[in-house]
């Protein structure tokens, strides 16, 4: 089984920045593929960015909505992925969850397997 916890969620200003961690425990964590999903009031759960890694290679995927905002990374060392959000706008105000899947990335958060408890990013304009 794999656990995951989010942290870093908060309160900013439009324009400003925050950075999200995912801490992963109980398996291996370069076995997984990892997705950041948000959440917001009313609405469906849709794919923020995610990370695979192959035969040494890293994968980086990210939503057209925060492509070039939004910086995906990992530390295999603290079994951590990160979700560094930049330029924040009030649209990215939900909750935010790192979630794991074997096998290949996808954008569809049915496919995955284990999901943290979620961390609430609010963004004022």
């Amino acid at each position: 089984q794999l656990q995951l916890v989010e942290s870093g969620g908060g309160l900013v200003q439009s324009g400003e920045s925050l950075r999200l961690s995912c801490a992963a425990s109980g398996r291996t964590f370069s076995s997984y593929v990892m997705g950041w999903f948000r959440q917001a009031p009313g609405k469906e759960r849709e794919f923020v960015g995610g990370i695979s890694w192959s035969s040494g290679d890293t994968y980086y995927y990210y939503a057209d909505s925060v492509r070039g905002r939004f910086t995906i990374s990992r530390d295999n060392a603290k079994n951590t992925v990160y979700l560094q959000m930049n330029s924040l706008k009030s649209e990215d105000t939900a909750v935010y969850y790192c979630a794991a899947r074997r096998g290949a990335f996808s954008d569809r958060y049915i496919y995955y397997d284990y999901w943290g408890q979620g961390t609430q990013v609010a963004v004022s304009s």
